[in-house]
């Protein structure tokens, strides 16, 4: 029998949570005034860290387990999912390896993980939601699914919580669960160095250990007391087995990404297109391709290209990104994972984030900690890949420009193409999964699994 506490009724432990959010809601102008006082040297230390060398922390020495783990899994996303069953998945193949049992896994996700035997305890990964209104609306259901968390921790009793992204969510799935006594790990922590550094007491509180993946981020999180180990980007696992080429010489072609999310889509595609069809002016012969790795979306991306009256000038690939990437020789994205995609084939870009309303570009003017946000700038240390968020029709020319100089200009892509080798450097070598799975074990076993 455990010697772990009983803890609080679930129904307790969520209400606690739940009064913790409105308490920091009601705490935010406070927050925001020390922030704006100390934004200077937030972004001052952190362009510093930008340099930081990107080492990745040795694997924890194997420590003895009494038995297999019980192991909750948790994401909340898509990406975050594929992230989660290769940490199961390497998770089983080590104590395969150590001659144990299979861990009996529990958790939060869709049907990949499910498909992977763990006993599902809700499926956040269809809920997700971008925008606050979303949250809101979506309240009651996420607090009805921290408290059958809450219900799973007290009776199942598992060793570790591994919590994969989805800060939202997982930070105070983190509290929750170290109320009972569970182990927290958190694999890929919150960007709280870009903005809102005022949560990371909280977040510290949330992780018995959290795992960084970009190389500046394991001094930022220590001198803020929490404990970390860098393991290395996940999508790193995925892309190691992708190949790259050359796009062919002979055309040129220029891919649009619009976002993986129907909202992200509706905004982003029109003014693309608009972009995309200058450009085509510009560089004569230019194919012009909307790719798209969610073959859902396909109607609705082909509905606003008709809107557009684009049908004639663009084609719509969805399905494997990759191998329409390898065909690419440049590209308009969104900002987001997608563009660690773009630095595997090492292909130029221009990044955008266009936001809907004056609140967002207000927050990104007087909120951001970091020079740029697009990833691959902050790998790198500089801006290899030209970056905009905006409103409106925003920079449209100067957007045009920099398509048509990477398109045409030799000098222009050959200094993209370093600038990417560079960022691609620092971003770390595969078996980040492997490794977030030796970090739950090792906390499997101090708990005394």
């Amino acid at each position: 029998m455990s010697s772990r506490p009983a803890g609080p009724a679930p129904r307790t432990a969520v209400r606690v949570e739940l009064a913790r959010a409105l308490g920091n809601l009601a705490l935010a102008p406070l927050h925001l005034a020390d922030f704006s006082m100390r934004r200077a040297s937030l972004r001052s230390e952190l362009a510093a860290l930008l340099e930081s060398p990107a080492r990745i922390d040795p694997d924890p020495a194997p420590r003895p387990l009494a038995r297999s783990p019980r192991v909750l899994i948790s994401c909340a996303e898509h990406s975050g999912q594929i992230h989660a069953v290769n940490v199961l998945r390497a998770l089983r193949a080590e104590l395969e390896r150590r001659g144990l049992p299979a861990a009996s896994f529990a958790g939060l996700g869709g049907p990949a993980l499910a498909a992977e035997g763990v006993e599902l305890l809700g499926n956040p990964v269809e809920r997700a939601m971008m925008g606050f209104d979303g949250v809101l609306q979506a309240l009651p259901w996420y607090l009805n699914l921290l408290e059958r968390c809450a219900a799973h921790f007290r009776e199942a009793r598992p060793d570790v919580a591994i919590l994969v992204d989805s800060p939202a969510l997982h930070v105070p799935l983190g509290r929750i669960a170290r109320r009972y006594g569970v182990k927290v790990l958190h694999f890929v922590t919150p960007q709280h160095w870009g903005w809102a550094p005022w949560r990371t007491p909280g977040y510290a509180r949330s992780v018995d250990r959290a795992l960084t993946i970009l190389p500046f981020e394991p001094e930022w999180f220590r001198r803020r007391g929490v404990q970390v180990a860098h393991v290395g980007h996940p999508l790193q696992d995925r892309l190691a087995q992708v190949p790259r080429s050359a796009p062919a010489r002979e055309r040129l072609e220029l891919a649009l990404l619009p976002g993986s999310r129907s909202r992200v889509i509706e905004l982003n595609l029109p003014w693309m297109l608009a972009v995309a069809a200058r450009v085509q002016e510009r560089v004569p012969g230019l194919a012009v391709r909307i790719l798209q790795e969610n073959v859902e979306h396909r109607g609705r991306i082909a509905e606003i290209v008709a809107r557009e009256r684009a049908s004639e000038r663009v084609e719509i690939e969805t399905g494997e990104l990759h191998a329409s990437l390898r065909r690419a020789s440049a590209a308009l994205s969104v900002s987001g994972t997608v563009l660690l995609d773009l630095l595997h084939h090492r292909l130029p870009s221009v990044c955008i984030y266009r936001v809907a309303k004056a609140r967002d570009t207000l927050a990104y003017r007087t909120l951001l900690t970091t020079p740029w946000f697009a990833s691959i700038n902050l790998l790198a240390a500089r801006e290899v890949v030209p970056e905009h968020c905006f409103r409106g029709r925003g920079p449209q020319d100067e957007v045009v420009e920099q398509l048509v100089g990477l398109l045409s200009d030799p000098e222009r892509r050959r200094a993209a193409l370093r600038g990417l080798e560079l960022a691609a450097d620092r971003l770390g070598p595969a078996g980040a999964c492997r490794r977030a799975a030796l970090h739950a074990l090792d906390l499997a076993a101090e708990a005394g699994a």
